[in-house]
């Protein structure tokens, strides 16, 4: 992707009058189904305690495993999902339990591009209908005009209008993509949420539909929250890039920093696996593999939850949650939630856990149906430590080097 355009470098100075979009302790559960009358009933911990910021015009990546929450941050912050507590302040208003009714008027500033180009569109409708429903929908536009508006949309993500009466079916996985993109551009709304958007598509194709958010953000001003798994996609696009592991943000930092100096072990493995253009240099570094499963959400881990599988895992880790903060001289922007954050030059595969495979917590009690307040945040916090559980995949997990013996 030689050719994607790359974010200028923001000033880190910023007043609250930048800030679009503010995200406080955002939590969201999903409740599991019993399988009996008496089990108590559990939840799955999707998104725990998240706090960020997007500057209006710039574009804050998320990275992060599947199933680390970053989908799910992303439809709660467009409130797609009713969240279970935390606040939600966009454009000054604080849309955090709003109704479906006073959120309508809001979707217009508020647009998703989904990640799967087939799915997110109707195969039964033509183009030019999916591409007109905002304008049906708020009433804004009808008939002739909407058509001719329809028309503007695909002709400026690079359709052709002509195209207007043709079925999803009838498009390349690319245009299909640009139809997504039209259809979230209608209303040229303030903040749209890419979710995955370019992860189903050839490399050629990314690098097209990249350089198309680039050109309509130049255009309009828009502000992305860029969510995907190719990190070198993400450092290309963002101004600003948060690290999620398993419902938590682990690191944010600016896009630049966070490539050059990771303070989080999680974010030196996953920087780890980027590819090098230069075959010398891949191989000469050590590819940090993690080994053992993500814990499951429905339980996670006390203390840090990536402490089952961190080489630099020690018993501070297993008993404090830390803090996102900044670390070892860190600037207020560059953030990180580690007891043993990493020095800048420092690598992985020189570290082994001082704690064994036995003092790692995997999964404590889950949080019963009758430990969550109102609204679904549980009493207290987490529940408590419990023990690990026996088998489990992920126990005394360390990282591996490329050469396949442990760090």
């Amino acid at each position: 992707m030689n050719d994607v355009k790359t974010v200028p470098a923001q000033a880190a100075d910023t007043t609250e009058g930048d800030v679009l979009l503010r995200v406080e302790n955002l939590v969201k559960y999903f409740p599991v189904k019993s399988s009996g009358f008496l089990k108590p009933r559990e939840f799955v911990h999707a998104v725990e305690d998240v706090s960020l910021a997007v500057r209006r015009g710039e574009t804050y990546g998320i990275v992060g495993e599947s199933g680390c929450g970053k989908s799910t941050l992303g439809r709660s912050i467009a409130r797609l999902h009713d969240i279970t507590s935390g606040r939600i302040v966009f454009d000054g208003q604080d849309i955090s339990k709003l109704s479906q009714r006073r959120m309508r008027p809001l979707r217009r500033e508020i647009q998703m591009i989904f990640q799967d180009p087939i799915g997110s569109l109707n195969p039964r409708r033509r183009v030019g209908s999916i591409i007109g429903d905002p304008f049906a929908i708020h009433h804004t536009a009808s008939g002739t005009e909407r058509r001719r508006r329809v028309q503007e949309l695909m002709e400026r993500v690079g359709l052709n209008p002509e195209h207007y009466n043709r079925f999803p079916a009838e498009f390349s996985g690319g245009q299909r993509q640009r139809i997504g993109v039209a259809r979230a551009l209608a209303f040229q709304p303030k903040l749209i949420i890419c979710d995955e958007p370019v992860s189903a598509l050839d490399v050629s194709i990314q690098a097209q539909v990249v350089n198309l958010l680039a050109d309509l953000q130049a255009e309009f001003g828009l502000t992305y929250i860029f969510i995907a798994h190719d990190l070198s996609v993400v450092r290309h696009v963002s101004n600003t890039v948060g690290v999620m592991y398993l419902g938590k943000l682990t690191e944010t930092a600016p896009a630049d920093t966070l490539f050059t100096v990771p303070r989080h072990p999680y974010t030196g493995a996953l920087l780890s696996a980027v590819p090098l253009p230069d075959p010398d240099q891949s191989a000469q570094r050590k590819q940090i593999v993690l080994v053992g499963d993500v814990p499951s959400p429905i339980a996670p881990p006390s203390g840090c939850r990536f402490h089952p599988r961190c080489p630099k895992a020690a018993p501070v880790c297993v008993t404090d949650d830390p803090v996102l903060e900044p670390q070892l001289g860190d600037g207020p922007d560059h953030l990180a939630a580690c007891h043993l954050p990493m020095a800048e030059g420092e690598s992985l595969a020189d570290f082994k856990p001082t704690i064994g495979a036995e003092e790692r917590v995997i999964e404590p009690e889950g949080v019963l149906a009758e430990d969550v307040l109102p609204g679904g945040k549980p009493a207290g916090g987490d529940a408590g430590t419990g023990s690990a559980s026996p088998g489990s995949g992920s126990i005394g997990a360390v990282p591996t080097t490329r050469e396949g013996g442990q760090a």
